[in-house]
Formats: C-alpha cells, sequence, structure tokens
C-alpha cells in the first residue's frame, strides 16, 4: 500500500502526529506560529490519508494484521511487547480519530490565533492523536494501558491549557483525580487478566477466556464471585471513568474551562470514546458474564437520562453540548450492555463527527460574541453568522436523530437493540433512552433558538461587530457536516446487519439481539418510513422540537415562570443533583477531618506525645533518679558494691 511496507504504514500513522507534536513542542520558537502548525497539521494529514488507505485495505482487501512491532522489555519473564491489531474496528476508529483530529488541528488556527501558547497548544493536541491512535492500534493489555494514560495525561495539559485561571486548574485536576479513580479499576482488572491468563495479548486472552467461564475467585473470603464478572467489571470501571459514566462524569462538564477545539477533540469524538471501544473490544469477555452486561447496561442508562436533564438547565452553550456528550455516551454504553456492540460503535462513530460539529460551531459562536458563552446574552445570530447556524441545524437535526441523518440510523438501532434484549435491566434502560429522545431534542432545539434565533440580547457593541467566523474555522464545519448527514445511511446495513465487524466483535448467540433486528431489516428506505409514520421516538423527537420552540422562540417568558414554580425539581437539576457537594464533603472535606485526626492523634499525641516526648519523659525520670544514687560518699559506693556483691553470689549459688 502507498508503494511502502504495511509495518511501515502501521508505525507511520501514530508517529506522524508525534513527530508534529515534537517540531511544535520542543522548536516551536525557532519555527514560529506557522511552522507550528504546518508541521502538526501536515502529521495528522499524513495519518490520515494513511488511516483511510488502511480502511479500504482492511474492508475491501479484507487484509488484517495482528502481530509484534518490537520488544520493549522483558520483566520477570513477562514479554511487554509493542504491538498493532488491524481489524475493522481499529481501522474504522483510526479513520475516525485522525479527520476529526485534522479537522480540529485546521479550526484551531482561527480559534488560537491571538493566544500566546498557540504553539504549545498545537503541539498538545498533535501529542493527543498520537497517544489516542496509539490506543486504539493496540493488541495488547499494555500497550492500551499506555495509551489510555497518555490520552489522559494530554487532556490534563489541555484542560489546564489556560493555567492562569483558577477555574481551569480546578477543572484539571478533578479531572485527573477522577479518572485516577477509573484508571485504577482498570489497572487491576489488567492485573487480573495476566494473574489468571498469563499473557498480556489479546487474542491468547481471548483465546483462553471461555475454560474460565465458570472459574470462581474470593476476593472476600467466603464469598465466591465469577472471575470474568469481577474482570469485567473493574475493566469498566476504567471505562466508566474515561467515558464519563455516572458516578465517575463530574469531570467532563467542568473541563469545559479549556479552549473549545479541545472540547470538539477530546471530550466529544475521541478520548470520551476509549471507553466505549475498549468495551467493544473486550465483547469476548463481556460475553462471558451476564452480571457484568447488566452492569454495563443500567450504568449507561442512568447516565443517558440523568445527565440530559441536567443539559435542559444549562445556559452557557459548551455546557450545554458537554451535557449531550454524557448522554450520548450513555446510549453508547447502553448499546454495549444490550449486547449490541456494533450498534454502540456504530453511533461512536456517527456522534464523533456530529458532536464535534456542534462544539466547533459553538465555538464559532463564542468568537463572534468575544468569548461570551451565556446563551442569554445572544439570539438572533442567524442572520450575522449563515454558516454556523446552518451546520449547527445540521448537527443538531443528527443530534435528535431526525430520520435520515446520521444520529437517526445509529440512535434508533440502539433503542430498537435495547427494546430486544432480555438481559437484566433492559427494561430500565428501554424506559430511560426512549424518555432520552424528548430530553435530547429539547434542549438541542433549546439551544438553536436561543443562539441563533429570536431577538438579539447581547449589548450594541457586541451587535455591531457580529461576522460570520474565517474560512479556516467555517470549512471544518461543513466538511464535518457532510459526514453529519450521510454516514449514518452508508454504514447502517454494513455495520449493523452485514459482516462489517467480521471478528472483531464477538456476541454470544442468546445475546444477539442486532440478528433479530435483522429479520426486520427491509433497507433504509422502509427503516426510515417506518420512522416517519410517528414510531415512539420519531413522535418524542417531535414533541421536544416543539416545547422548545413554544418555550424559546415564542413564549420567552414562560421558562423564567416555569424554574420558579419547578422548584426543588429546577433547583436538583441545576445544582446537578449536588453530586459535586457530595464528593466535596465526603472526600474532601472527610479526606481532610481524616487527615485532622491523623493529625492529632497519630502525629501529635502518639509520635510527638508518646514515642518522642514520652521517651524524653521516661530518660529524665530515669537520668533524676539516678542521680539521686551519685552522692560523692565513698560509703554510699561501698554498700551499693556489696548489695551487688551479694545479689551476684545469690545467683550462682542457685546454680
Amino acid at each position: 500500500m502507498f508503494g511502502m511496507d504495511i509495518k511501515t504504514v502501521y508505525l507511520l500513522i501514530p508517529l506522524a502526529p508525534l513527530a508534529g507534536a515534537i517540531l511544535a513542542g520542543l522548536f516551536g520558537k525557532k519555527i514560529g506560529r506557522g511552522g507550528a502548525h504546518w508541521a502538526t497539521i501536515l502529521g495528522v494529514g499524513i495519518a490520515c490519508i494513511l488511516s483511510v488507505g488502511v480502511f479500504i485495505d482492511v474492508n475491501q482487501y479484507g487484509n488484517t494484521f495482528n502481530g509484534e512491532v518490537y520488544k520493549w522489555a522483558v520483566s520477570g519473564g513477562i514479554p511487554l511487547s509493542i504491538g498493532f491489531l488491524i481489524d475493522p474496528l481499529t481501522s474504522m476508529m483510526m479513520v475516525v480519530v485522525t479527520f476529526v483530529s485534522l479537522m480540529v488541528h485546521i479550526y484551531t488556527i482561527g480559534y488560537m490565533h491571538e493566544d500566546p501558547g498557540y504553539q504549545r497548544f498545537f503541539s498538545y493536541i498533535a501529542l493527543f492523536t498520537f497517544s489516542m491512535l496509539m490506543l486504539v492500534m493496540s493488541n495488547n493489555f499494555l500497550q492500551l494501558f499506555f495509551g489510555w494514560e497518555a490520552v489522559g495525561l494530554v487532556s490534563y495539559l489541555l484542560i489546564g491549557f489556560w493555567y492562569t485561571r483558577d477555574t481551569a486548574i480546578y477543572a484539571n485536576l478533578k479531572a485527573f483525580l477522577v479518572n485516577r479513580v477509573g484508571d485504577f479499576g482498570f489497572l487491576l482488572g489488567i492485573a487480573a487478566v495476566y494473574m489468571h491468563f498469563g499473557t498480556l495479548d489479546y487474542s491468547a486472552v481471548f483465546a483462553i477466556a471461555p475454560s474460565h467461564a465458570e472459574t470462581q475467585v474470593q476476593i472476600i473470603p467466603g464469598v465466591d464471585w465469577s472471575l470474568m464478572t469481577v474482570i469485567c467489571i473493574l475493566l469498566f470501571i476504567g471505562a466508566m471513568g474515561k467515558s464519563a459514566q455516572v458516578p465517575l462524569h463530574v469531570w467532563l462538564p467542568d473541563s469545559m474551562e479549556g479552549p473549545t477545539p479541545i472540547s470538539a477533540l477530546i471530550h466529544a469524538a475521541t478520548m470520551v470514546t476509549a471507553g466505549i471501544f475498549m468495551v467493544a473490544r473486550m465483547s469476548p469477555l463481556y460475553e462471558l458474564s451476564t452480571t457484568a452486561l447488566s452492569v454495563v447496561l443500567v450504568i449507561g442508562a442512568i447516565t443517558a437520562l440523568f445527565m440530559g436533564l441536567v443539559g435542559i438547565v444549562q445556559n452557557d452553550i459548551k455546557r450545554v453540548v458537554a451535557y449531550s456528550t454524557l448522554s450520548q455516551l450513555g446510549y453508547m454504553t447502553v448499546a454495549l450492555g444490550a449486547s449490541a456492540y456494533a450498534a454502540g460503535v456504530f453511533h461512536l462513530m456517527t456522534h464523533a463527527f456530529f458532536k464535534a460539529l456542534l462544539f466547533l460551531g459553538a465555538g464559532s459562536v463564542i468568537i463572534a460574541m468575544h468569548h461570551e458563552q451565556d446563551m442569554r446574552k445572544m439570539g438572533g445570530l442567524m442572520k450575522y453568522m449563515p454558516i454556523t447556524g446552518v451546520t449547527a441545524w445540521i448537527g443538531t437535526f443528527a443530534l435528535v436523530g431526525f430520520p435520515g441523518f446520521a444520529g437517526f440510523f445509529s440512535k434508533d438501532a440502539i433503542i430498537e437493540a435495547v427494546h430486544h434484549s432480555e438481559i437484566w435491566g433492559s427494561g430500565f434502560a428501554y424506559f430511560c433512552v426512549t424518555a432520552g429522545v424528548l430530553v435530547t431534542s429539547f434542549y438541542s432545539f433549546r439551544l438553536l433558538y436561543m443562539t441563533f434565533h429570536g431577538k438579539p440580547r447581547m449589548d450594541k457593541h457586541t451587535e455591531e461587530h457580529l461576522k460570520e467566523s474565517p474560512l479556516v474555522v467555517t470549512i471544518p464545519l461543513i466538511l464535518l457536516a457532510i459526514p453529519s448527514v450521510v454516514i449514518g445511511a452508508i454504514y447502517i446495513e454494513p455495520m449493523l446487519f452485514g459482516n462489517f465487524f467480521g471478528d472483531s466483535i464477538k456476541v454470544a448467540a442468546e445475546h444477539d439481539v442486532l440478528g433479530e433486528l435483522k429479520q426486520g431489516w427491509h433497507g433504509i428506505g422502509p427503516f426510515v418510513a417506518h420512522a416517519l409514520q410517528f414510531s415512539l421516538p420519531f413522535v418524542l423527537m417531535l414533541l421536544g422540537w416543539v416545547g422548545a420552540w413554544l418555550l424559546y422562540s415564542r413564549f420567552t417568558h414562560l421558562p423564567e415562570k416555569i424554574a420558579q414554580r419547578a422548584g426543588l425539581i429546577y433547583r436538583t437539576l441545576e445544582n446537578k443533583y449536588w453530586i459535586d457537594e457530595i464528593y466535596f464533603t465526603v472526600f474532601a472535606k472527610g479526606a481532610r477531618a481524616l487527615g485532622r485526626v491523623l493529625w492529632k492523634i497519630g502525629d501529635v499525641r502518639f509520635i510527638d506525645g508518646l514515642i518522642v516526648n514520652g521517651s524524653a519523659w521516661v530518660v529524665g525520670r530515669v537520668s533524676a533518679w539516678i542521680r539521686t544514687i551519685q552522692s560523692g560518699y565513698v560509703y554510699h559506693y561501698a554498700f551499693a558494691m556489696i548489695i551487688g556483691l551479694f545479689l551476684l553470689l545469690t545467683l550462682f549459688l542457685k546454680r
């Protein structure tokens, strides 16, 4: 391919962005702003072109690869290798990661052009692309963990990019700590895999796993646990942190403190989908534990509905899109729990395009509004920013699942798959994802009407200077809008009902809900027509649209009155269920309280009081007593010697 050895091509894909990151990061001052963005864009562009070539090579010609690139080290008999697994699942992820990253790199030229950290920012986002590619291309748990931690590290740097802001530092610290909780579970899961399987290689683990389907372990003495359930839940805890599932979701909304391009790259299309990708990749393990699948299903359902509800009351344009991301990640997780892995990954792909579009569209609005993010101070932007406005409508139609748009095909497939599932918790999950359609529609169209329609609510100075963003910003919006419309229709049949993923995904016969859906599949036309005949999701989507239009376009005085009358419900959503406050009270204050106890009792009383001061007191008292013996009189010493001699004689005579 491309006249190069295939291994060379695979190596170039992650190394090209890494080279760009090094050039921009270490030599940014020498090559200047132009050199920094050209170096990183060229690197990511090469990776994108090669990824498309690999995608074609894998999916049209069936040329897959699974092998070691080089042996990094051997420790205690454990071979630690760098290797690639290139199959349909990997090739799809490579195209999504590199294409969205390329669009973000181009967009960043316009968004960050006045920022003093211009070169540093390009270095970070290129480094992130390298890390994400290493994660999705890995063929073993070691490399997976390297990529997993690397994207976490770069996200920490990017969220706190504007490090002079206290809120940004707080947000990146929060993201780092919450992800460490998830990563601790993830690391334990990998350790359990090696402990019981003796290897970190995917293919070897998947081959051995069925023989351990009935293996029991005792974490608590006397209580038996299924080994596969333990491993899968531990791995999923890692996914809960990285893919922001309840209760480890709290970092993602606060991460909006970072520049908008990273919101699109990291928190919409790539890093937060790493957990979804990982669970899909581990499908041979999850299919051996129905309990783990139920946990995944219920957690995803809670996230899909309850995080969407919070999005209804947000006024920061980026936070609305952030809570939308949380909700859509919940949909993907629900699909994984229902064993509809292909549907979850399909929604991952479609979501990457339209959510990156919405984030970048929000950034375009923020540029025009001189970095104002409050939608209550916007309105009427469509006439000033037609390209941004139209692409925002396209992204919204895809997000809410309007028939024919990309999100419609993937979201409806998930809802139908869950409806057919018999895994415990599927009834609750079906209610959540169905109700979530209404919620998603309402907050999405609310954003559009508050931002692009109605009367302008900004100050006169801002209104007079409103204009469409430059081409370097709008071209990525247009290029992302195209797949947001067509990608779902193109790939629904091969990905969900064909054999697109091949052996990349394993599904037990009793869990094959997509196989059941396939029996009723008669093509794209009938699928769209069925939705237009007032199917439940379509009706709920229309209700959400109409509700948003009435409240935020026609009767704009009502939302405030409803908020006042809603009382506790509104305050609960506004305070995000008080989860942050609970965490602060239990963990932050609790840790400080524990520290005070350890300080006052452990340090002051025990170490300083008993051990240090106590030993000094004992020495002082003993010394004081001994000093009374040292009188200086000879007859006192003679008496002591006689007594001592008497004691020695008594001791020896007894023997």
